[in-house]
């Protein structure tokens, strides 16, 4: 093995050993846990949906949009049209001939936003290979908090080990609605902030502008599109709640909002605040490394937020992305790593280990992928250090 080569690897090793870190994390982190891709989560929306009253209206929808579309798409759309339903003077609107009052859009988004709610709940693997589908429920839960915990284990238990009293909480910035992330730090016994306070039930306290507390924290959780247990009640509140609870009172909406709406979502709290943390924690100006995985870059604000940071002269952030590779790399990461300040944005993927314009580098010599990208690879990283994973 080229010591050089090797340098690049001792180098990821001490970036995952830093004292300022944090993690963004996207729905592949929770794919083996039992809680479907985007894909696959759409087709099921739309297995619930076919017995549905709105039925007519989410296929004339889906019908519009492009191949691929996904369901936060899906939602979108869905809201564009009650957007320009509420302008209308009828406070109507027309889809594939058909009319629509607001209230039933309204209706339509709230079913929606209730079957992905209970899927990513209780957790559903699709039909494949001859296999047949697996759908969790209630009375039969397939999520696993197993992957979730291993990772804190290794990141928090090993890597940081009898250095809490000393380092910064660990900022952990997500875009799934899961409750994966927080179950593990409990069962971890890794104290936590969230921005809300209580327990089982607890409602939101930090609002845009408010400073994220530090002390007695090992991990900050910021979920950048809501979460399966944020209600909105009727008096305006955000409340944490747990399943079937008949209380608090709630306004009939899961705070989930997808990406194509983030724009107008983000102005406005919760959300606001979540963002709010994401950027300052990316300009602080501190020797910050942002490890990414389970993400597909296919969030544009997310991506600006990142470019528009990193790219600022005081900026000494340096990426870690843990990514599949599938013919190229994805082409934010592409531009990152050719830009200015691209020496400072690592990739691994399946073929090795992209240093800016240098690379890839470890390649197998039998051709055979690399797993360090996936979330159980990240983990036997952080566990085993980067030259046990090649």
């Amino acid at each position: 093995m080229d010591t050089v080569d090797d340098g690049y690897l001792q180098q990821l090793d001490e970036f995952l050993s830093r004292p300022d870190q944090m993690w963004l994390l996207g729905a592949g982190v929770s794919y083996s846990s039992g809680i479907p891709l985007m894909n696959p989560l759409t087709d099921r929306i739309m297995e619930l949906s076919a017995t549905s009253a709105h039925k007519p209206l989410l296929d004339a929808l889906l019908a519009e949009l492009p191949k691929n579309t996904h369901i936060e798409h899906l939602l979108s759309h869905l809201g564009d049209y009650a957007t320009l339903a509420n302008r209308n003077h009828s406070q109507k609107i027309t889809i594939a001939g058909n009319e629509y009052t607001i209230k039933a859009l309204e209706e339509a988004h709230s079913e929606v936003l209730q079957h992905i709610s209970e899927t990513v709940r209780w957790g559903y693997r699709a039909a494949s290979e001859g296999n047949d589908a697996v759908i969790g429920s209630y009375k039969n839960p397939m999520v696993s908090v197993k992957y979730h915990l291993d990772f804190l284990n290794a990141l928090i238990g090993k890597r940081q080990a009898g250095l809490d009293s000393r380092r910064p909480p660990i900022r952990f910035f997500t875009t799934n609605y899961d409750t994966l992330l927080e179950d593990a730090l409990a069962l971890g016994c890794f104290p936590y902030w969230d921005g809300f306070s209580g327990g089982s039930v607890a409602f939101r306290n930090h609002r845009y502008g408010d400073k994220a507390p530090t002390a007695g924290f090992r991990g900050h959780v910021i979920k950048l599109h809501g979460s399966i247990d944020w209600h909105l009640g009727d008096d305006g509140n955000v409340w944490r709640v747990r399943d079937r609870d008949l209380y608090p009172e709630r306004a009939g909406r899961v705070l989930i909002y997808p990406q194509a709406t983030k724009y107008i979502a983000t102005q406005r709290d919760p959300f606001a605040a979540q963002f709010d943390i994401f950027r300052r924690a990316l300009s602080n100006g501190s020797d910050n490394i942002l490890a990414i995985c389970g993400y597909s870059f296919g969030d544009d604000h997310i991506n600006q937020e990142i470019e528009f940071a990193l790219s600022m002269p005081s900026s000494k952030t340096t990426i870690l992305a843990f990514c599949l590779e599938s013919g190229a790399l994805p082409p934010v990461l592409e531009a990152w790593r050719q830009s200015s300040w691209g020496k400072r944005v690592y990739v691994m993927t399946q073929r090795g280990l992209y240093a800016g314009q240098i690379g890839p580098l470890h390649s197998r010599s039998d051709e055979t992928p690399l797993d360090w990208w996936t979330f159980e690879g990240v983990t036997n990283v952080l566990q085993n250090g980067a030259e046990g994973a090649v």
